[in-house]
Order: structure tokens, then sequence, then C-alpha cells
């Protein structure tokens, strides 16, 4: 009943000013505004300010292609704004005394290896969900990216120890996501309950956010869902969601913005519900946002921040005047949301989109923050446009320049033969790539992942490029050959032909050898 009450306030509240700066007819305006600029179907906003929901709307439209409209009840994958969740369930386990921070991984998976032994022995539960594992950014992220592969979680675990660090340990701040699956994996041994369990049952239930789902395929009634978007070739389009379930605990949750103002209003409670109960003692709900790992602060920051830093699932940072911001992202193929607390302003801001353009949603979040920080108008609107313009245009003339390449080598007699190309190539924690050919050309392959098959397009007399045949993934990669000293290949590395390639797409620690 108290949940209920709280919502028709929320709602009497929309009609209010926003504050002496912005007023909802002006973020109306901007959001719409917004939505035309970056060519993004739709958005959902929310805020909450001294705990009430000020603004909670849809705008645009859920689907391109059912033009159904976009609302603040919409479902849509907040990706790593999962990551908050994972880590509020196992601070809930060491309040059980079922677990340390500072528990060895070994102790709840004694299989687990790195690939250097002192690591494997030293490596902590806090060290999994902080990305300072020495890893590279994303690595390992094609076990589960994109949705299609056979990959499990025992995989996961096993592979970690064929992959090579790019830095010492606990040195540097490497964003990881399959250290957050074995998180998810250690949430699972010592509570008894699988994660997506866990998250609905002993969080989202009790805290009130009664529409929200641990996983897209626990959601039984998808009538009320957004469909992904992204650009592909000059053209948005609609595409098929993509987020395998083995990644749940690094992004798997489906929420809206009603049920995610809910959440920071619990949060920003110090972790009381609704009707009083506390689900997570105060010291280790403090240490959530605790800096775990530092980050660097520019010169000249947009915020005047001093500093920033990866807490217990959640990015820390201060803004004007010394106020503590905690906040995250989350991004999956088609949508990209931004969740944004200011508590000692009791401030939250929730974008969701469902088209992967994060100038969106800092369009929003900057505006309506900037309003409440006493910031002038700085037109985060015309600044994001004209840096997204630039970078459309350099991405789009690198990929133009190779295919330009591509179309001008052709059929030289120089390129190699298909007997030296051909053949299986194998990476230690991917497995296998087949590459074959037949009148239409080569085709590359990968054996475990069934959506990474594509063209294989020579580039020079050593490199090709792989084109993908999902042309949603904007993900096109030159793959770098090693022949022996009678020109047959036996190894390969791969590199994104562009920069705007997903992270995740993660080719750069590929280490492809001959097997046949």
């Amino acid at each position: 009943m108290l949940l209920r009450c709280w919502f028709t306030l929320s709602i009497i509240a929309l009609s209010l000013t926003l504050n002496a700066q912005i007023e909802q007819e002006q973020l109306d305006k901007l959001i719409q505004e917004t939505l035309t600029t970056f060519d993004v179907p739709g958005i959902s906003v929310g805020i909450l300010k001294d705990n009430q929901i000020i603004y909670s709307r849809g705008h645009g439209v859920r689907s391109l292609e059912t033009k159904k409209d976009m609302k603040a009840s919409t479902l849509v994958g907040v990706a790593s704004n999962s990551k908050g969740f994972t880590c509020f369930a196992l601070a809930m386990m060491v309040d059980a005394g079922k677990l340390n921070w500072d528990d060895k991984v070994r102790k709840h998976i004694p299989e687990f290896q790195m690939s250097e032994p002192w690591v494997t022995e030293n490596m902590t539960v806090r060290d999994l969900v902080t990305h300072r594992s020495g890893l590279s950014l994303g690595a390992g992220d094609l076990m589960f990216f994109p949705e299609g592969s056979d990959f499990t979680v025992d995989d996961v675990i096993a592979n970690m120890k064929h992959l090579k660090p790019e830095s010492s340990f606990r040195s540097t701040f490497r964003y990881n996501n399959n250290m957050y699956i074995i998180a998810g994996e250690v949430l699972k041994r010592v509570s008894g309950l699988s994660w997506e369990e866990f998250i609905e049952n002993k969080i989202m239930r009790p805290v009130g956010m009664v529409n929200s789902k641990a996983s897209y395929n626990r959601v039984r009634d998808k009538s009320n869902i957004i469909d992904a978007h992204t650009r592909t070739e000059g053209e948005v389009i609609k595409i098929t969601h993509d987020w395998s379930p083995l990644a749940n605990p690094a992004g798997g949750i489906m929420s809206n913005v009603r049920d995610m103002l809910t959440w920071a209003q619990f949060l920003m409670n110090d972790a009381v519900t609704v009707d009083g109960t506390r689900l997570l003692e105060k010291a280790l709900f403090h240490e959530l946002w605790q800096m775990q790992t530092p980050l660097s602060v520019g010169r000249g920051d947009w915020y005047d921040s001093n500093f920033r830093g990866y807490g217990l699932g959640w990015f820390v940072t201060d803004v004007k005047g010394g106020h503590k911001q905690v906040y995250h992202t989350g991004g999956l193929l088609g949508t990209v949301t931004q969740f944004t607390m200011i508590p000692d302003l009791g401030l939250a801001i929730v974008v969701l989109t469902n088209q992967m353009n994060g100038s969106a949603f800092n369009t929003i979040t900057n505006t309506i923050k900037d309003s409440y920080l006493g910031y002038e108008d700085r037109n985060w609107l015309k600044n994001y446009s004209e840096r997204n313009a630039r970078y459309i245009t350099y991405n789009d003339s690198i990929k133009t320049a190779v295919y330009a390449q591509v179309d001008k080598i052709k059929g030289n007699p120089a390129l190699p033969k298909p007997t030296q190309i051909i053949g299986t190539y194998n990476d230690a924690w991917f497995g296998n790539f087949e590459i074959t050919n037949n009148a239409n050309g080569y085709t590359i392959k990968s054996v475990r992942s069934s959506q990474l098959v594509g063209k294989l397009l020579p580039y020079n007399a050593t490199t090709y490029v792989s084109k993908w045949n999902n042309r949603s993934f904007d993900a096109d990669v030159f793959v770098k050959f090693t022949f022996d000293k009678n020109g047959k290949a036996q190894a390969a590395t791969l590199e994104y032909v562009a920069p705007i390639t997903d992270f995740s797409f993660d080719f750069g620690d590929l280490e492809l050898k001959r097997v046949d």
C-alpha cells in the first residue's frame, strides 16, 4: 500500500516545475529534440527528487516496426546497471556471514585459475567486481557476445587461464564482464540460489520493483517491451534482442523507469524499503559506494571533479561543490541506459533508450543535472550532436577507405591462393574458426558462436577483412595472417577495422593457430 501511495503522489508531482531552470515542458521539448538529433526511436526518462518522482515519461516509440508508444512502464534491458544489483546481493551474503569481500575466489570456486599462479591464489571476490584483474578491456566477452554461443559458466571459469593479462594485477582499471559472471557463480554457491532467483526474490520483490525481471527470458509478457535498434550502414533499423543469459550477472536485468526510480529511492534511503525493512547493514551498504579502483580526472573536467573511480558495482565521483555522484551506464546491442544518483541532493536520474547512442542519454542526464547543480545552460544537445556527427563521419570514412582497398585489390594475381588460406584455426579460449572457399569467395565462421560468420575479403597480401553477415554488429575486423616459408598461413590475429566497434567484440585477444 505504501508503494501504491508513493506512485500516486509521484503522478500528481508530474505537473510540478522541476526547478527554477528547467520545467516539464522544457524537458519534454529537449527529449523530443534528442530523439530526432540522434535517431533514437524511443527514450524513457525519470527523475526522483527528495523521495518523490517528479518526472516519469516515455517519448517516441518502443519499436520502429510496431510504432507503439514508448512509456515509463516499457521494459528495457538496463545492461551493466545490473552490476549494482550483483554487488548488493554479494553484500547481503557478507551481511549473512556466508562471504567476505576479501575471500579468495578459490575458497568458493576451487577450480578457478588465471594465467599467472600468484594471481590465481590471490584473486578475491572484491577483485572480481572492481575491474582490476589485469585483463584487457572486455577480455573474453566473445564467450557470451553476441548471443548464440554454446559457452557455459564452467567454460568461462576454465578459460580464464588462457586470457593473457594486459597489465599487472590490481594496477589498472580495465572493464571486464566475465569477472562478474564468475561473481554471479560465487553468489550461487554461497546462497544456494541462482543469480536470477536471488535478484528477483531477495532484492527486487522486497524493494518493490514489481515489473522487473533478472533476465530477458524471464519476462513472460512481452507486450510492453522495447525492440532494439542500431545504426547500420547509415540507417537506424530494428534488430533482434541480443544478450546471452550466461552474462546476466554482468548485464541481464530488464526494468523500466518507474522500477529503476524505486531502486534509486531504496538506495538513497540507505537500503531501507518503503515498508521500513532494512536489506543491508549500514556499514556494508556504505562500502558499496567507496572507491576501490581509481580512475583519472581530466583537466578541465565538465563537472569540476576532483576524484573518480569504481566502487563495488558503481562508478563514484564528485561533482560541482563536492557533491558525491554514484552512477553507471549500460549497453547492449541496440540499447543504452544511464542511472545517476546524487544522494546529498536527493536526486536520481534514469534514462533508458532503444538505440545504442550514448550521446542521447548524456544530453538528457547532463541537462537535468546541470539545472540542479547551478550550471548555466551548456547546450548539451548541440555539444553532443556535433561530437556525434564528427565521430560517425570519422568511422564511416575509415570503413569507406578499407572497402575501397578491398575493391581495388580484388582479383590481384599476387594474392594468396585458396590452399594457402583455407583451414581450421584454433584459439585456446574461444575455440575454432573455419575458413572455407567456394565460387562466391572465402567464408570465415566461428564454430562455437553461431552469429560470427561472414565473408573473408582480401585487403593486401597478408591481411583480409572479415565482413560479418550480421551488419548490425558494426564490428568488421582485419584478419592478419602469418605465413610459413612455403607460403601457407599458420596463424592469425584480429584487429578492429573502425574504433566504433563495441569492446565486447573481443577479437583482439584471439590468437588463432592453424590446426588443420
